[in-house]
């Protein structure tokens, strides 16, 4: 007799279904586990025997025959160890094979027979339920995050017995210690508000533009001119995510083993070190693809302090996520997709020696040292970048003349410009598969009724004659200038918005 069941093999943020098929011969005993399995997986054929006698439903003393199709798909952890279990046990006919041939078992299971909880359930149950499938069975420590799902009924099991028993086994419930999660919630430290930014009006406008487009961002500056904070309190001006972004953004922090307590409904931030790899930023390993940092920051910020000291390799993997939105990871045996469509937020000095270009501390660092310091930073990556913007040190004069004007730009102020020209965009966007300033392509900008008049563009157009401006800046610049006229209450853009869009992006060079 030969008894299925289905599971998930998860390859990034996609999944396919597995189907778990069990054979018993009368032959000499063995337990033989095929499909491409990995070590851990090779490994399962021990645990569900010693899980399935510890649980009072031992396996039978026969040949057993297990194939994960299909077999050409590399099998990867220990996910697959309930529905091997439940597979091997319905083909002995302790229960009833066609109870488990439209579920989909989920959980690794432990030698005492207990099933413990895994990384990547939300993402499973997602593709699975793509695929067709609406019922589930995952251990108890996964309940939260695999009811996060709509339309699907999800059955939670503390063991094997319960999973047997749910299927019509005719044993004695057994009440044991489920093996949960960790129930500590991530580190979080406050933001702050941007009204505690002194001085530098220009950053903070151009963060708010940053954050009403989905615009990147480059800030050059010396240290303490601001540009830590400032990025920082980026996150906080973007508006919630919607449904579709909120289940990505949780499988991401599903896939990272991070605890859930619920959808993430806010826009995330990742701040990677400068000594990260390019594994470590956008994802990678050699068997189990694992998301990066920009991965996790889907949707959300992905900033990059001290800009110069990452290795260029590492950044300018960056230059494929920006274009496309979408994080490829190649390898000899799979190729595995992220979700890329995060705003970059780079920060950087103007030389080794941070000094270069203040008034009071004279800068020590060769004019070699200084370009070889931001040629780091590669041409092609900064033209990805639409806003690039020059941060100076906040000077006595400008924190009194502030204290005299009064109110400061808060979060809260910043945030309701935002999300009304937000509106705007999505308004003008609607007919279109995009939602945002930065996702419109340039091409779509410059034909038909969008197309803005010669005089309009004189400044760009001269820029991109003489050569300062490339084809890709000037579609960024052109981008900007729309967000510009959203968050002056919509139309097209002025000649004004073009030239103040312009200088958004060339003012690191002033």
């Amino acid at each position: 007799m030969v008894a299925r069941t289905l599971s998930v093999a998860l390859l990034g943020m996609s999944g396919a279904v597995v189907e778990v098929e069990a054979h018993i011969a009368s032959a000499i005993p063995g337990f033989q586990l095929i499909g491409l399995p990995d070590a851990a997986l090779s490994d399962a054929k021990d645990r569900v025997r010693a899980a399935a006698a510890n649980d009072g439903c031992p396996l039978p003393a026969k040949k057993i025959v297990v194939n994960l199709s299909p077999a050409a798909l590399p099998k990867h952890g220990c996910a697959y160890d309930l529905a091997i279990a439940v597979a091997v046990l319905a083909a002995e006919g302790m229960i009833d094979a066609e109870s488990i041939a439209e579920v989909v078992h989920l959980g690794e299971l432990s030698l005492d027979g207990r099933v413990r909880p895994m990384q990547g359930v939300l993402p499973a149950i997602v593709a699975a339920r793509a695929a067709g499938y609406r019922t589930f069975v995952v251990p108890r420590g996964n309940e939260r995050e695999a009811r996060l799902v709509p339309d699907v009924e999800v059955v939670t099991v503390a063991s094997l017995r319960d999973a047997l028993i749910r299927h019509g086994a005719r044993l004695e419930p057994t009440e044991v210690e489920p093996l949960l999660l960790p129930t500590a919630e991530p580190h979080s430290v406050s933001a702050g508000d941007l009204g505690d930014v002194v001085g530098n009006p220009e950053a903070v406008e151009a963060l708010v533009v940053a954050a009403a487009g989905a615009h990147h961002l480059f800030m050059l500056g010396p240290p303490g001119a601001g540009k830590t904070m400032l990025a920082h309190r980026l996150p906080a001006l973007l508006p919630d995510l919607d449904a579709e972004e909120s289940l990505v953004v949780t499988s991401m922090q599903s896939l990272s083993g991070r605890p859930l307590s619920g959808l993430v409904t806010r826009p995330p931030i990742e701040s990677p070190h400068h000594s990260s790899s390019a594994a470590a930023l956008v994802g990678g390993g050699s068997k189990v693809i694992r998301p990066g940092a920009a991965a996790r920051a889907a949707h959300g910020i992905l900033f990059l302090d001290e800009a110069p000291e990452f290795p260029s390799s590492v950044l300018d993997s960056l230059r494929q996520p920006i274009e496309s939105g979408l994080i490829t990871i190649h390898r000899a045996a799979a190729t595995a997709h992220f979700p890329g469509r995060f705003q970059l937020v780079l920060a950087a000095n103007p030389c080794p020696c941070g000094q270069f270009g203040t008034p009071d501390i004279p800068c020590t660092c060769t004019p070699i040292a200084r370009r070889r310091y931001l040629g780091r930073l590669s041409g092609p990556l900064l033209d990805r970048v639409d806003l690039q913007l020059r941060v100076n040190r906040v000077t006595t004069a400008a924190m009194r003349l502030l204290s005299e004007e009064g109110a400061r730009t808060t979060t809260a102020l910043a945030r309701g410009r935002v999300e009304k020209a937000r509106e705007v965009a999505r308004e003008r966007l609607a007919a279109t598969p995009w939602k945002t300033n930065a996702e419109v392509p340039g091409a779509w900008l410059r034909s038909g009724a969008r197309r803005l008049a010669p005089a309009v563009t004189a400044s760009i157009d001269r820029a991109l004659e003489r050569g300062s401006l490339t084809m890709r800046g000037y579609d960024r610049v052109l981008r900007v200038a729309w967000t510009l006229a959203d968050l002056d209450g919509g139309g097209s853009p002025s000649g004004e918005h073009v030239g103040w869009a312009l200088y958004l992006r060339k003012s690191v060079n002033a």
